[in-house]
This record gives C-alpha cells, sequence and structure tokens, in this order.
C-alpha cells in the first residue's frame, strides 16, 4: 500500500505541476471529489482493517510478554528485563502512507462540502468588471443562492432565488467549461437586451444612468468615465470610454453559438433575445469585456453562484470586506 500510495501521490504532482504551467487545464471540483473519494477509501480500510490488525498485534505482544513474565516468575526469576511498551507503541503508530490519506479526509471533506455547497473562493483574473472588481481582488461566492447543485456534473437538486437583473455572477465559461467566469447579469429569459451606441436598452427602455465623474483605472493607468447604472433595484458603478465603441460580431471560437439566431448585429451594436434557461451577461468595463455579446448566453446549468464579498486583496488591503451587488 506505501508503494500504491506513493505512485498516487507522484501522480498529483504532476497533474498539477501541468495544470500550473498550462501544460492542460484542469477541473478542481473533480479534483476534490477524487481527492474526497481516494482519502475515504483509506480512511475506511484504516478504521476498520489496519488500525483493529495493529491493536491486535499490540494485544497479542503484551499477552505473550505477561505469559513469559508467568513463566519465568513459576521458576522463581522475579526480575525480568525488557519493556515492550516503546515497541507497542512502535506497532501502534499510523504509517507515513495512512497519515497523509486517511489522516488527511476529514480535512478534504470539510473543504469538498464547504467549496460545493456554501462558497468557494475566486480570484479576479481580468478588468472587465472594474470598477466593481480590480484584478486581484479575492471574491467569495455563494453556491446556494441559486439552488443546491450536484458537485462536478452542477445539476440543481434544489431550487433557491431566480437570477436577477443586475447579478454579479461566477459561471462555467461556455467557450470552455473547465474555467470560470465572472460578469454581471444583464437580461434574464425573455428579455431583449439592446447595446447601440454604447447604451443599454432593456426591453425597449433604457436603463437608467448619472455620470460620477472621471475612475483612474490603475491597471491600464487611463482615465475613464464612470456612470452609476441601475438595473432592476440594484445600481452599480460602470466604465464607458466616448468614442470607443466597437463592432459587435459573434466571435465564439467554436462557431455559432446556441441560439445565435436571437441576435441581429448592426454597425450601432447588437440586439438580443434571451432565451429560457439563459442569460445574457456583461463586464461592468463596458469596452474592455468580452462577454454575451461576442459568445452569446450563459445557460442555466453554468451557473456557480453568485459572488458578493471581496475577502482579500493583497495589492489593497482597502479592498477587504467590501460587499456589492
Amino acid at each position: 500500500m506505501s508503494a500504491l500510495t506513493g505512485v498516487l501521490y507522484a501522480a498529483l504532482v504532476a497533474y498539477l505541476g501541468g495544470w500550473y504551467v498550462g501544460r492542460w487545464s484542469g477541473n478542481f471540483a473533480l479534483l476534490l471529489f477524487i481527492l474526497t473519494t481516494v482519502t475515504l477509501f483509506y480512511w475506511l480500510a484504516e478504521r476498520f482493517h489496519f488500525a483493529p490488525a495493529r491493536r491486535a498485534a499490540a494485544d497479542a505482544l503484551l499477552s505473550n510478554d505477561a505469559k513469559r513474565r508467568e513463566a519465568l516468575a513459576a521458576q522463581g526469576i522475579s526480575r525480568v528485563d525488557g519493556d515492550v511498551e516503546p515497541a507497542r507503541q512502535q506497532i501502534l503508530q499510523q504509517p507515513w502512507w495512512l497519515d497523509w490519506t486517511a489522516g488527511l479526509f476529514p480535512v478534504i471533506l470539510i473543504v469538498f462540502l464547504l467549496r460545493s455547497f456554501l462558497f468557494e473562493p475566486f480570484k479576479i483574473p481580468s478588468g472587465s468588471m472594474v470598477p466593481t472588481l480590480l484584478v486581484g481582488d479575492l471574491i467569495l461566492v455563494n453556491k446556494f443562492h441559486y439552488g443546491i447543485r450536484l458537485p462536478v456534473i452542477n445539476k440543481k437538486i434544489i431550487a433557491n432565488h431566480d437570477v436577477q437583473r443586475g447579478d454579479v455572477m461566477v459561471f462555467r465559461y461556455p467557450e470552455d467549461p473547465s474555467t470560470d467566469f465572472i460578469k454581471r447579469v444583464v437580461g434574464v429569459p425573455g428579455d431583449e437586451i439592446t447595446y447601440t451606441n454604447q447604451k443599454l436598452y432593456i426591453n425597449g427602455q433604457p436603463a437608467p444612468v448619472q455620470a460620477q465623474g472621471n475612475f483612474y483605472d490603475e491597471d491600464a493607468r487611463v482615465y475613464r468615465q464612470r456612470f452609476l447604472e441601475k438595473l432592476g433595484d440594484k445600481e452599480h458603478q460602470l466604465l464607458v470610454e466616448p468614442g470607443a465603441q466597437r463592432f459587435f460580431r459573434p466571435d465564439r471560437a467554436d462557431g455559432p453559438f446556441p441560439f445565435q439566431e436571437n441576435c441581429r448585429y448592426t454597425i450601432e451594436g447588437v440586439s438580443c433575445k434571451v432565451p429560457a434557461g439563459h442569460y445574457f451577461m456583461m463586464g461592468d468595463n463596458r469596452d474592455n469585456s468580452r462577454d454575451s455579446r461576442f459568445w452569446g448566453f450563459v445557460p442555466d446549468e453554468n451557473i456557480v453562484g453568485k459572488a458578493f464579498l471581496v475577502w482579500m486583496n493583497f495589492g489593497n488591503l482597502k479592498r477587504v470586506g467590501t460587499f456589492f451587488n
């Protein structure tokens, strides 16, 4: 078993190393599930086989030592050299390969349950959500807000709150489900979303906005115009670069996106009818975000959870504890 454990750890190190250097994409949820299952096997083997076997061997050592002492006492020998207690403790000691498998099972199980059903950490990798979220923000994602989902397969088994316009949502990127993205929900099923001439319209009505002055984007080292936008009953800040209007067109790498026929692209912008069970996502940094305007809708089964808190930013500690819509 020690050799098998060594092979398993070598495979884990190789997998994580290849993931880190970008040789392949990893699925942390699946990895955590496999680690939980494997360590559970070791934990059960330790509890019901290896630990009882060690205790039986230790008891046999004490029993044999007691019999030896009785036999010597019968011969009139009262002083017997040798203390078997160190040997007994060595027999009872858990070997390294069980300490690093069965011993880790409770910790891995707690992490697996917390991450799968309660909260999951997420690091902001790009500036598409500036000014709401900055590059380097470490945030928490509420996994149960939209319902309880089975880990790995992400199938919803218990419904909770509906997705609302204005929610900041983490989801599995439709082009590459092994990658998590974060954007703001702009359109829910049935909505007609139009983004034209750098203005957002929902079901034919412009989203209310108020100018908030300039915002200095530290990563890009430029000033951008900041606005306060209201989606439903939620207000949030966004950035717009006047004159930076882009010609939107579908550019999904694997071809036309599902329900692409629901979208109309013009020189002024794009208009999409959100299909049932799907959502239209946009970044708050409107002119620096590749989102649903380019790669289409996010299906309900891709939802990871609702983002709500910045719990750490090592480059800007003032960000810690920031709640957001």
